[in-house]
């Protein structure tokens, strides 16, 4: 791993600081990946726990505790939470008076922020504004959801004003890139920083993977020729699983089979869709992120049918790199970089049942029942950690007085 960026003379690395709300999943590889170079230190500060045992997630309405971890690898410090109902739920969830005093005591050379929105955060983007220190800001947003135009122009008012703080902004793909052209960020401020996965975590030992995916529908009384659709997520209204549910059960087609696994608040209206349909549609529980690179394998084909509020989708990524076709609707973040008409998925308008009929019977040629699935490579370049972690690099370049970054983590 190269180490080619031009030291601060402190350590003879730079230093850079993260700050987000908690462990996720999806950052920590970068975290680590990042730990490893020899000419940058890194260290995260976590603004609401630090993964410490379990947590309530409204979305699967219950306590959940990954059995992965989350905290090896890297540096971290976890920051005081003083609100009361502490969250991400809410602006007020993460209130964290001492916040920027603990950044600034490390002396980082830049700050990587995820997220304004929270009241911690956006006294911390003030503050380091003030103090000269470089902010790379990470966030997903998009604007496909329509709101009322009271809304949208008092939310224009605020943006113009906060995102003039940040001196980069990584952008996650095309629908956040317009985002935060729509709000007055010039385009020498934007650069290109994917969401990722661990791609080798869900596209290596497939054999293996296969294996017991196939035993498990076999437990499940899963025809082996039938195509099985998967929902794998939280039964929250914005992903739509009673309405994809009641839809697909409303197709009488008993050629296709249905798997819903998950959790949440519309479990009990879930249950009651399937029950209709038990020979159609089978209901499953929450299984945790060492299972789901067998889980995703459990189907043919992986649906996410979300309506708003679905800023990207990495469950999208991952059930490609399974070999997965994917349909999802186009409320769907991560759908115009992730997914390719007629090869790897369909996209069909939200809540648009009818067209949505019309996309599966699209997909279903590329369904294999009766084969090895199919790889969908062009899904993975560009969407790995790696990747992610060289956007960070690029953003570094466009912080620091003409450093060297050649090369890449």
């Amino acid at each position: 791993m190269p180490a080619d960026l031009r030291t601060s003379g402190r350590n003879g690395r730079r230093r850079l600081a993260f700050v987000v709300t908690h462990p996720i999943q999806y950052y920590v590889p970068l975290y680590r990946l990042l730990a490893k170079r020899g000419d940058l230190e890194i260290k995260v500060f976590f603004t609401w726990h630090a993964g410490e045992g379990g947590q309530f997630d409204p979305g699967f309405q219950r306590e959940i505790a990954w059995d992965i971890p989350l905290t090896e690898g890297y540096g971290f410090e976890a920051v005081t939470n003083s609100a009361p109902d502490a969250g991400p739920h809410r602006f007020g969830g993460i209130r964290c008076p001492d916040l920027a005093a603990r950044v600034l005591a490390w002396r980082p050379d830049a700050v990587h922020l995820t997220g304004y929105a929270y009241d911690a955060h956006l006294r911390l983007l003030r503050r380091l504004r003030r103090r000269g220190v470089p902010v790379l800001f990470r966030g997903d947003s998009h604007l496909l959801d329509a709101a009322p135009a009271w809304k949208r122009l008092l939310k224009g008012v605020v943006l113009r004003r906060v995102f003039a703080w940040p001196d980069v902004f990584l952008f996650t793909g095309q629908h956040n890139r317009r985002y935060y052209e729509a709000f007055g960020v010039p385009a020498a401020k934007l650069v290109a920083c994917p969401h990722s996965i661990e791609v080798s975590r869900f596209a290596d030992n497939t054999e293996q993977h296969e294996r017991e995916a196939a035993h498990w529908r076999t437990s499940l009384n899963l025809p082996t020729t039938t195509p099985v659709l998967l929902f794998a997520g939280k039964f929250e209204p914005k992903k739509r699983p009673v309405e994809f549910a009641r839809a697909f059960r409303q197709l009488g087609r008993t050629d296709l089979r249905l798997v819903m696994l998950g959790d949440g608040p519309l479990r009990a209206a879930v249950e009651a869709e399937a029950a209709q349909a038990p020979e159609l549609i089978r209901l499953l529980p929450f299984q945790n992120q060492s299972r789901m690179p067998v889980t995703y394998r459990l189907g043919d084909v992986f649906v996410l049918p979300s309506a708003h509020d679905e800023t990207w989708g990495l469950a999208v990524n991952e059930a490609l790199c399974c070999g997965r076709p994917v349909l999802v609707s186009d409320k769907v973040g991560c759908a115009p970089d992730v997914v390719v008409a007629g090869q790897n998925g369909e996209v069909f308008p939200a809540d648009d049942w009818p067209d949505c009929r019309r996309a599966l019977e699209r997909l279903l040629p590329c369904v294999a029942t009766n084969g090895p699935p199919r790889r969908f490579p062009a899904a993975l370049r560009g969407a790995d950690v790696p990747d992610t972690a060289a956007g960070v690099l690029r953003g570094l370049e466009n912080t620091w007085a003409k450093p060297v970054m050649k090369g890449s983590c």
